[in-house]
């Protein structure tokens, strides 16, 4: 018995098959002792069935591809086309609940190599030309957690300066006590700059470029 039911598979084949431009890579990072690898694994292989295009891969958080990517926590979900984006698509924990949708959305733009912001968000994404990292604390339950992963997600589309990295707050406890997650979406940017709320892009990126410049 898989974990995605027929219903949603005959869906997601119709969108895959509407969408998918080039290939994907799902890569699972896993580890020892990590009580729900498995399970983000064959979502993940499940997910790469339904369409010739989307690559299934697994590997450990101890190898080279691993230490290149910056993946330390398992399970890790990387969606990337190998090479232009590495690792900066990523969900820390399961991409379960509401957060599956933008598991998919997500492989829909890198297959597509692109992703919607308006003229004004793109022209402030262009100037950030140092490392900002993205994290987004979510749960499963949380109907608008995905809008904030998404953002951070697309602004990594756009900028190979950018990872956006969601965070199961439930999985990791201790990560998420670290910043005082109390109500999610909690967004922490470069271990510096905190909101909560699932913002419009135009809010969103105010808050990015705010990190960016206590960079400089």
């Amino acid at each position: 018995m898989g974990y995605i039911n027929e219903n949603d598979k005959k869906y997601l084949k119709g969108e895959f098959e509407k969408h998918l431009k080039e290939e994907v890579k799902l890569m699972v990072f896993v580890g020892d002792k990590c009580q729900y690898c498995s399970v983000a694994s064959a979502i993940a292989k499940e997910v790469s069935d339904l369409h010739p295009l989307i690559k299934f891969e697994e590997h450990s958080t101890e190898d080279s591809l691993a230490k290149k990517y910056g993946v330390e926590h398992a399970p890790t979900v990387v969606i990337t086309d190998g090479d232009k984006y590495d690792g900066r698509i990523r969900y820390v924990g399961l991409p379960s609940g509401y957060e599956f949708s933008s598991l998919i959305e997500d492989i829909i733009d890198v297959s597509r190599r692109t992703a919607e912001v308006s003229p004004e968000v793109m022209e402030k994404l262009a100037k950030i030309d140092k490392p900002v990292r993205i994290q987004i604390f979510v749960t499963p339950t949380c109907p608008y957690c995905p809008r904030a992963v998404r953002t951070s997600h697309r602004f990594a589309i756009i900028n190979k300066n950018i990872t956006g990295e969601m965070v199961e707050a439930l999985e990791f406890p201790d990560w998420a006590n670290k910043w005082n997650v109390m109500s999610v979406p909690h967004i922490v940017i470069n271990e510096d700059v905190q909101f909560i709320g699932a913002y419009p892009d135009e809010q969103y990126i105010e808050y990015v470029v705010k990190a960016y410049e206590k960079m400089r």
